[in-house]
């Protein structure tokens, strides 16, 4: 009878204990709501009205942000493998993060917030560093200079590069499916696209050197994860193969026109290899009045849209054309 006693009592406390740590939860959830600032759809604080000087603090800002994401989603960790470091030297190398910061305005601009995006535009960046580890191997370019930097392959060799490259595909993949405040299948959504942008009709076709596939990318799971419509998205893709391909023409450009220490890596690479670039086919001019219309047409694309929450990729686009290096 005692024993049943004890019984009782012991099973009547571990369930008051249950009920205060239930009742506990749900008091510490509740403050966590209430405490949490409601995120303004506005933060990019960029207008219709601002300035070239205010657009480049805009993207400052957008790097720093997504330079701690980046740092974040591949620590060192312990013990320290080489393979991580390698992963880190090319990700977390010096960049304007361009391609992280249209995948966040995109976003935004179809009305989502900039931490929906922030997984996606930090694989959108992975898929870049593993494209450009690849694109400076032996076996393809040849390279010994990224970003003034010598290239991933020269400081860890060969067989460690190539590991590394492998291994951002897969995080960029699995970064994008982590993406938190967008529905499952706006998710499901942005991982094919992401997955289709490293395949036979992405990286692997030869889009590596230009933005013309990655941009697209971006701007698309951008807009997907901020619920964009299918319209919105279409628009976005649009105007992002514009800038892609005016990345591209301003990149032969510059190629031709500038020098390694200007441009942070070899210069004159695609005339030695005997690569069919822009200037080759229409000369520098006709190659630079090309440049300013395809930033014409990407701006066609935008209209319609909010003209304030537009204004980062209308200077973006701008700035592609403008840039010196």
């Amino acid at each position: 009878m005692e024993t049943q006693e004890a019984f009782v009592y012991t099973l009547i406390s571990i369930l008051l204990s249950l009920l205060l740590l239930f009742w506990r939860f749900l008091w510490l959830s509740y403050i966590a709501v209430t405490s949490t600032p409601t995120p303004q759809l506005t933060s990019h604080s960029l207008t219709a009205e601002s300035d070239e000087t205010e657009f480049m603090s805009y993207m400052v800002r957008k790097s720093k942000t997504v330079n701690k994401a980046l740092d974040e989603a591949v620590p060192l960790g312990e013990p320290v493998l080489k393979i991580r470091e390698a992963m880190r030297y090319t990700l977390l190398s010096d960049g304007k993060r361009v391609r992280p910061m249209l995948c966040l305005a995109a976003c935004e601009l179809v009305g989502g917030h900039e931490a929906t995006a922030m997984p996606s535009a930090c694989a959108v960046e992975m898929i870049h560093a593993s494209s450009i580890i690849l694109d400076d191997l032996p076996c393809m370019d040849d390279d010994s200079l990224r970003r003034g930097k010598p290239t991933n392959h020269k400081v860890f060799g060969e067989d460690i590069a190539i590991l590394a490259s492998v291994a951002l595909m897969g995080l960029a993949v699995k970064q994008t499916s982590s993406s938190t405040g967008a529905p499952p299948e706006r998710v499901l959504r942005a991982v094919q696209v992401m997955a289709q942008a490293v395949g036979t009709e992405g990286l692997v076709a030869g889009q590596a050197e230009d933005l013309a596939g990655e941009g697209m990318t971006a701007a698309v799971v951008g807009a997907i994860v901020g619920g964009g419509s299918d319209d919105e998205i279409e628009r976005l893709r649009k105007y992002a193969r514009c800038i892609g391909l005016m990345f591209q023409v301003v990149d032969d450009v510059l190629d031709v026109t500038k020098s390694s220490e200007e441009l942070g890596k070899t210069a004159g690479k695609d005339v030695m290899a005997g690569k069919l670039t822009y200037p080759k086919v229409m000369g520098v001019e006709k190659s630079r009045e090309y440049a300013e219309r395809l930033n014409r047409e990407a701006r066609e694309h935008l209209r319609g849209f909010d003209s304030d929450k537009a204004a980062p990729l209308l200077f973006l686009a701008d700035y592609i054309v403008k840039r010196q290096k």
